[in-house]
């Protein structure tokens, strides 16, 4: 078996020829978090190592070459709009192990503040494997026993200040799954006043639960703290009991939050407000592995939404990062720049 690094700062294309790390990576300042301006974007939750074949429709059984990247839903959120310019950091825990430390390395080799990261001794970083079937059959496999350190995060830990004068938070539900992760993210949730934008992913993935009346119960109290709502079908289902997107929109903005995303796959992307209504279509990209494209979709969301785009601006570029991402193999190494997706979109983003 061969195990390759990616570069770091630097998107993977196609099939990713990933380059082993020697003395790229910059050192920053261990300063005390609030002693930082003001960050753009905060996220906040899970966090690991993606372990991905090389290969594209090959089981895992049968390959022999990995590529190891930075991972975790939020986290990959983070890094996507960074790649946008935005100073972005991610709260989250890891191991006190060596993918701890990789962790460390690679987001600051993207331009992620990791002041927020800490590690937790007696508990593995967790590693994630997946397979790529394209065009939609990215079976994922979680090692995260016996607990994932991210759920570790405590809410006297927190940097409320620094989470408060963010200019977009961004938490997930995977963060409400266990304690004491989820006294943690309400409490950053509550900070925020829903001082708009501030937002929930909805991220649900039903091995991290004892069943789904759990998720929609905690989903429900943490869209009570929120102002934009992000989810795709399965995961709208499991907060407003519908698939169906018109629908599932409804009943977000009726819980209070101000922008309800519905991502619909094959069908595009539905996004509802009070005042606008935005459908957009799918890109078509030739699909090599569809597992990162929910996060460079936030990452471009946040970035919209900080610049003050109209909705339906903010939602075409959001879907055209999501297309580019399903068009390589990593995540995190390939988010791309703003410039990429002007390109993609045809419109000058500067």
């Amino acid at each position: 078996m061969t195990l390759t690094l990616p570069s770091h700062g630097t998107p993977a294309h196609g099939t990713a020829q990933p380059a082993e790390i020697r003395g790229v990576l910059p050192e920053i300042s261990r300063a005390s978090p609030s002693s930082h301006p003001a960050r753009e974007v905060i996220t906040m939750g899970r966090v690991g190592v993606d372990i991905y074949p090389l290969e594209v429709g090959r089981s895992l059984a049968d390959v022999d070459k990995f590529g190891k990247y930075l991972g975790g839903s939020p986290t990959n959120v983070a890094v996507a709009a960074a790649r946008h310019g935005r100073r972005s950091a991610v709260i989250t825990r890891t191991g006190a192990d060596a993918f701890g430390e990789f962790i460390h390395k690679a987001l600051r080799g993207y331009g992620v503040d990791d002041s927020f990261v800490t590690a937790v001794r007696g508990l593995p970083t967790p590693v994630t494997f997946c397979e790529m079937f394209p065009p939609d059959d990215f079976p994922i496999y979680f090692y995260r026993y016996p607990k994932a350190p991210d759920l570790q995060i405590a809410a006297g830990e927190l940097d409320l200040a620094a989470i408060k004068a963010a200019g977009l938070f961004w938490a997930t539900v995977t963060g409400l799954c266990d304690e004491p992760s989820r006294t943690a993210t309400l409490a950053a949730l509550a900070c925020r006043e829903r001082r708009h934008p501030t937002v929930l992913d909805l991220d649900y993935r039903p091995m991290f639960w004892s069943c789904a009346d759990d998720a929609r119960e905690w989903t429900r109290q943490a869209l009570a703290a929120v102002t934009v709502a992000v989810g795709n079908l399965d995961e709208c289902e499991m907060a407003v009991g519908t698939r169906d997107p018109d629908r599932a929109a409804d009943l977000l903005l009726a819980l209070g939050v101000r922008l309800a995303v519905v991502k619909q796959g094959p069908a595009g992307v539905l996004a509802r407000s009070a005042s606008a209504d935005v459908r957009v279509p799918p890109v078509p990209v030739t699909v090599l592995n569809g597992l990162g494209a929910g996060d460079a979709f936030g990452g471009a969301l946040c970035h919209g939404l900080l610049a003050g785009w109209d909705l339906d601006l903010t939602i075409r570029v959001a879907n055209a990062a999501g297309a580019i991402v399903a068009s390589r193999i990593a995540c995190s190494d390939a988010m791309p720049t703003t410039a990429e997706v002007a390109a993609l979109v045809g419109r000058n983003l500067e």
